[in-house]
């Protein structure tokens, strides 16, 4: 397979933070939406945007907690958002749109923590792949207007080297046969990357570029302390006094490095004229050609690596086209 995951030489290394990939570039009349960008991850990549001089519009649930949450932030307001509710994401798309604004940069970061149990959505959906693809797609589709008349945009999809994990799971992509949260999570991290992969495809004639983002294991956020402080311990991301570890090296980050490979995405000049990749440490990460099973957790070496199922542009395509029926395009 044909594939362009080859890194640049970006001169950043896992380290660099989001504040280091973005010093003096300079954002000041561009438009920005985050999802979740309020909190961990997000709220790290709304500060360094905003620090940069776009303007940040944050789509959360709970609108109040992240007004609260970002005061004192520049530029940025917040607009309710589920990504579990398709009334609610048109709703977000139609304000958008409606402020006449162009999108000049699209963060699609929400995403669940691991679940305990399999609790479907009001359609029957898992809702990993739900939230963390569906939402997004519907999402990114309905914003298509703004992203257009931006005459140059960037849509980032937040996924992991969990995607490494599963495939989609084209037969039973809701796990009506049996449900483990683990390969949930891993599916919806595939079609984040796929969807960037297709996205670059049919939309890079507009100027709209498709990237697929791994952060790193990032210390502190919802995803990481919902395996439990064992499992924590267990992947190295404590201590044995129970303090988080940053190792960078290791791929285990704090959210200010975790972001940066998000705004690397979004806004680096390093990044003009190529899409429809996937990065990590601030670079196109390279292609894994023959991964060996993993478990949840710290990879093999070469850590969070992409993987063929994750850019094959048929899966992309075939993706799409479900995505498309799912939500009822």
């Amino acid at each position: 397979m044909h594939h362009i995951q080859h890194p640049l030489g970006s001169g950043f290394t896992a380290a660099s933070t989001a504040a280091e990939v973005l010093a003096g570039i300079d954002l000041s009349g561009t438009h920005a939406v985050v999802t979740a960008g309020h909190a961990g991850l997000g709220l790290e990549t709304t500060r360094a945007l905003s620090a940069a001089g776009a303007a940040v519009t944050v789509g959360s649930r709970r609108p109040d907690r992240a007004a609260a949450a970002l005061a004192g932030i520049e530029g940025v307001e917040v607009g309710r958002l589920d990504l579990l509710d398709p009334a609610s994401i048109d709703a977000f798309a139609a304000r958008y749109l409606d402020s006449g604004r162009p999108l000049h940069i699209l963060v699609n970061n929400a995403g669940l923590p691991l679940p305990d149990g399999l609790v479907r959505d009001a359609r029957g959906y898992e809702p990993q792949f739900a939230t963390n693809h569906l939402g997004h797609f519907q999402l990114t589709l309905g914003l298509l207007p703004a992203l257009r008349a931006a005459h140059g945009a960037r849509v980032v999809n937040v996924s992991s080297g969990g995607h490494r994990l599963s495939d989609i799971r084209w037969d039973d992509p809701h796990f009506i046969t049996g449900y483990d949260g683990y390969l949930a999570y891993g599916q919806s991290k595939t079609a984040n990357v796929l969807f960037a992969v297709e996205l670059d495809r049919r939309w890079s004639q507009d100027r709209i570029r498709g990237y697929a983002v791994h952060p790193g294991i990032v210390v502190g956020t919802s995803l990481n302390d919902s395996v439990g402080e064992e499992q924590q311990r267990a992947m190295g991301l404590l201590d044995d006094s129970g303090r988080p570890v940053v190792d960078p090296d290791r791929g285990i980050k704090n959210p200010q490095q975790g972001a940066s490979t998000i705004v690397f995405a979004a806004a680096s000049p390093l990044l003009d004229g190529i899409g429809g990749v996937y990065l990590k440490d601030n670079d196109i990460s390279p292609l894994d050609e023959d991964p060996a099973p993993i478990a949840f957790g710290i990879d093999q070496d070469p850590p969070a690596d992409v993987v063929p199922h994750a850019i094959d542009p048929r899966s992309a395509r075939r993706l799409w086209e479900m995505s498309e029926n799912l939500i009822k395009v």
